[in-house]
């Protein structure tokens, strides 16, 4: 469960995932990722340390750049997660359907 709050507390910032969405198109430097905001390279670098921590991206040293790449574990996990409860609540929205046609 430690990894599914990691993955959340990661994914609770809308910088954190501006920066996932950016990386779904490709790998990219710490400096390309920074580009789009108006914050500095050390909190881009704090930002992208939470999501190394959670495992949502990896660091891959290309030359002498270190490219950052989405790892599609911790995403996958918490989308199962997700689909869990959203099948739980499906299911019973469902029946309460029925019992209220039921009961008419």
């Amino acid at each position: 469960m430690k990894q599914l709050d990691r993955t959340f507390a990661a994914l609770a910032d809308p910088t954190r995932r501006a920066i996932l969405a950016r990386l779904a198109e490709s790998d990219a430097t710490a400096g390309e990722l920074a580009e789009p905001f108006a914050i500095s390279q050390p909190a881009i670098s704090r930002h992208l340390k939470v999501l190394e921590q959670a495992e949502l991206i990896e660091r891959r040293k290309v030359g002498q750049h270190q490219r950052c790449h989405l790892k599609s574990g911790a995403l996958k996990a918490a989308s199962d997660w997700l689909e869990f409860y959203a099948r739980f609540w499906s299911g019973s929205l469902d029946r309460l359907a029925e019992h209220l046609k039921e009961t008419r």
